[in-house]
């Protein structure tokens, strides 16, 4: 039958290629054989976005089923392929008829009601081969879906369907745990459910005896659910313990995270029925069963519980922070001798929040945000690499203790663009887990020589913060010797075959040497991770052997300026390049550009500036001069090209376009309506927030363009669009109220590529409000109420090639759409100057 299939506490032997990278030829800064330079083939990459993905292996294919049904699969881990198809149905790849097979779930949270309104909202589900279930036609053996559904941060259902095939159709089998119910008749805004408990399936447990009855406690006085102590019922994960019996660990902020016994036979959970506490004192309810994480609203979501059979401990890991680029969602691990806890961190910290606690130095931090940026010198291309938002994980480990970290992250200056990543993990001397520097590029954990570890590293701590901010790297050596100087001073030694220990700044780490592949420099490196004893985890990876001469021909040879025959825009001049190495400048004609970038481009008609930038490179001793020719292009009115000013209809004023088209609350949906009523400049356009308007597909063809607008929002919400244009699904722009970078106002562009035009101000709801924004051949320009709030080079072409241009004002292909008024949507050929943005944003007479 299906015994050869995967569960936690019987894992498979994992049968991968072991793929030796090459190193890239690249003259003076090719890395040293010392750092592990291969002359292999490197490996390669198929990649996937995969939200919250839990990891599951049929025979020899691994599977990731994540958030708004997605799932992917491979054979070794480096080369996905999806196979979901969202939330299409009927026809669902996973679940059929989606909204009739989970209509149980649905009927309290999940689909078109309240923040899911006009959608769905079915999201982490965990996926694994229970050999004990009884299906309905009395055969054994199931492939198991645990589920998400949710309508606000603390309503919503966990349930189960079932499989006998890992990929599906899988059919419902049942609502298991329900959360943010009321003691009394209550409706969420846009929701038609009844939030009384009686709406759930606690009176039907109470009634055949399974649980004592209606709690006190789930309620705050006003009747509303007692989320500061009970859980959001979401995010589960199934573990079989040690002695093969079957957990569901869940939940996420709120009251923290819980768990329940399951019965395998079944699904259903094995409620505890009566209250009580664990013998340390946390809390067992009778519904939601034991704590064992979190509380009192502070962020913690994703459990998952692993065992680890070399260790003979319980290894929970949860995901601290928001999920958005900005939002700080790193990784924390604890460890117990029981799955039902207590668990705690390497500081003996238990893992459940006592009352006003903050839980930021609390759990060893596995990865936050960080960035080995690529500086001028540096081999390879494009930022560096990084990892922002990285969390919600599952973990693998194979029959020979090989462990695999799977978890989604973001990437810095990428937005909100998120893939899959498989990293591997090892225990360090103490038994906690430290993770590869790397992903995933079929490397072993092997015998290291120390005289290949000795040398330049960039390293960085983690820490503990979880904000938005990335950790920078710094620079350090580790010495022949067995010291560490640069940034940090100390020692380090390695032990048996690849153990790492070292002392930094006073704090000892320890942890493991690995060769690992790096895509930036495109070499094999030789790394290490390992986790202080106060549970904060370091990386380090190491650099070519170079002298100062060397670095600095380097940082000559790759500093540029991108074209400065026609420049713009202001200039960024970085001032540090490869290795610490320091840069200066100075300009010929500082009423041209500035020793620090600052453009002043002349008027228009008059000739264009000319000047010259040099920039002084020093490391050391050594030192070299380069040189930049810099023309700075006068300023040229932009044409006015269409004009859409509301007038109780929604024709172009120019006479070149036709009308726009009323449409439903996404772009290609019928339905919608609009109305006019008194503007910034006569009649304006109100859009309901249920509908949009559909431009012309040629409004924009050319790569100098500029749009201006005056903006009135009833409300605001994130991801809404005034004006949106796109080439396709992942070519695209967006001019946000509030955007993706901490509520602020701007345009944004994605999905291939990803721009933040961040203005620094967020407009306010409920006043009028002038944006224009101006693409000048890859510079974008950004103004608020005519003053200039960004300018940045680099912008992507979007519109001179392709026929099926879209846009529209109001509504785009995903997000809810604008609600409030929009007047005076101006078009122009070419970039506004600032005095046309001045005077667009002064108020009608």
């Amino acid at each position: 039958m299906k015994s050869n299939k995967f569960t936690r506490s019987s894992v498979l032997l994992l049968s991968l290629a072991l793929l030796v990278p090459v190193s890239a030829g690249c003259g003076p800064d090719m890395r040293a054989s010392a750092a592990g330079t291969s002359s292999d083939t490197p490996p390669t990459f198929s990649n996937v976005s995969v939200h919250d993905p839990s990891i599951v292996k049929d025979g020899d294919t691994f599977y990731v089923f994540g958030s708004h049904i997605d799932a992917a699969k491979s054979t070794d881990l480096m080369h996905w392929t999806s196979f979901a198809n969202g939330y299409k149905t009927p026809g669902n790849a996973i679940y059929g008829d989606l909204s009739k097979n989970l209509a149980g779930s649905f009927a309290w949270a999940g689909e078109n009601d309240s923040d899911s309104k006009g959608g769905f909202s079915v999201w982490a589900p965990d996926v694994f081969w229970n050999k004990d279930y009884v299906n309905k036609d009395g055969s054994k053996g199931a492939y198991m879906t645990y589920y998400s559904a949710s309508s606000t941060y603390i309503r919503s259902a966990l349930g189960f369907a079932v499989s006998k095939q890992i990929e599906g159709p899988y059919e419902y089998g049942g609502t298991v745990v329900y959360s943010g119910f009321t003691e009394n008749e209550a409706y969420d805004k846009d929701s038609k459910v009844n939030k009384k408990w009686t709406s759930t399936h606690i009176d039907e447990l109470i009634g055949a005896g399974k649980l004592a009855g209606e709690k006190d406690d789930w309620f705050n006085a006003d009747g509303s659910y007692n989320n500061q102590q009970y859980p959001n019922a979401i995010d589960a994960a199934l573990s079989y313990d040690s002695q093969g019996k079957l957990w569901m660990t869940y939940g996420s902020w709120s009251g923290g995270i819980f768990l329940l016994e399951i019965d395998p036979k079944t699904g259903q959970p094995i409620f505890p029925g009566k209250d009580g506490t664990t013998k340390d004192g946390r809390p067992i309810d009778r519904y939601f069963g034991t704590k064992i994480a979190g509380g009192y609203g502070k962020s913690g979501e994703g459990p998952y519980i692993e065992y680890n059979k070399s260790t003979r401990q319980y290894y929970l890991y949860v995901t601290y922070g928001w999920l958005g680029a900005d939002g700080g969602y790193n990784m924390r691990v604890f460890r117990s001798k029981n799955i039902d806890g207590p668990y705690t961190d390497s500081l003996g910290q238990n893992a459940v929040l006592p009352a006003a606690t903050e839980n930021t130095e609390i759990g060893n931090k596995l990865i936050g945000n960080f960035l080995f940026e690529r500086e001028a010198g540096d081999p390879g291309t494009g930022a560096g690499y990084g990892y922002v938002s990285a969390g919600h994980n599952s973990v693998y480990t194979d029959k020979n203790g090989q462990m695999f970290l799977v978890f989604h992250t973001r990437f810095p200056q990428q937005g909100e663009l998120h893939e899959l990543r498989i990293h591997q993990m090892f225990m360090n001397k103490d038994g906690w887990p430290v993770v590869a520097p790397y992903r995933y590029g079929g490397e072993t954990l092997d015998k290291v020589k120390k005289d290949g570890i000795a040398g330049d590293y960039r390293y960085v701590n983690h820490g503990k913060a979880y904000s938005g901010a990335i950790e920078e790297p710094e620079s350090i050596t580790l010495n022949d010797d067995g010291t560490v100087t640069g940034a940090l001073e100390g020692k380090w030694r390695k032990n048996a075959d690849n153990k790492a220990k070292l002392t930094l700044s006073g704090e000892e780490f320890d942890g493991v040497f690995l060769r690992q592949w790096d895509p930036v420099s495109q070499t094999n490196v030789m790394t290490f991770t390992a986790v202080s004893e106060s549970g904060e985890s370091a990386w380090g990876t190491r650099l070519a052997d170079l002298n100062d001469e060397q670095v600095v021909a380097n940082v000559a040879a790759g500093l540029t300026l991108g074209d400065t025959s026609r420049v713009t825009a202001d200039l960024k001049l970085p001032t540090v390049g490869s290795r610490g190495t320091s840069i200066s400048w100075s300009s010929s004609e500082e009423g041209v550009v500035s020793s620090t970038g600052k453009v002043t481009r002349p008027a228009e008609g008059e000739p264009a500036g000319q000047a010259v930038l040099t920039a002084t490179i020093v490391k050391g001793s050594v030192s070299r001069a380069v040189t930049f020719d810099i023309t700075v292009v006068p300023y040229a009115n932009a044409a006015l090209t269409a004009s859409y000013s509301f007038e109780n209809n929604l024709s172009d004023g120019q006479g070149a376009f036709a009308a726009g088209t009323v449409i439903g609350d996404r772009i290609g949906k019928e339905g919608g309506r609009v109305s006019y009523a008194d503007g910034a400049a006569g009649q304006a356009l109100v859009l309901d927030g249920a509908s949009g308007v559909s431009l012309p597909s040629n409004l924009i063809e050319s790569a100098s363009y500029s749009v201006s607008l005056w903006v009135k929002p009833e409300q605001l919400t994130s991801f809404t669009p005034t004006f949106f244009g796109a080439k396709d699904e992942t070519h695209w722009l967006s001019l946000l109220p509030k955007g993706s970078v901490g509520d602020q106002t701007m345009l944004w562009s994605g999905s291939a590529s990803w721009y933040d035009g961040v203005t620094g101000t967020k407009i306010p709801a409920g006043t009028w409000s002038h944006l224009a924004f101006s693409v000048d051949k890859g510079t974008l320009t950004v103004y608020v109420d005519g003053e200039r709030k960004f300018s940045g080079t680099g912008f992507p072409d979007l519109f001179t090639e392709g026929a099926n241009r879209t846009f529209a004002l109001g509504v785009n292909w995903w997000d809810a759409a604008f609600k409030g008024q929009l007047d005076e949507l101006n078009v122009y050929a070419g970039a506004l100057t600032p005095e046309q943005a001045a005077a667009l944003a002064q108020p009608a007479k």
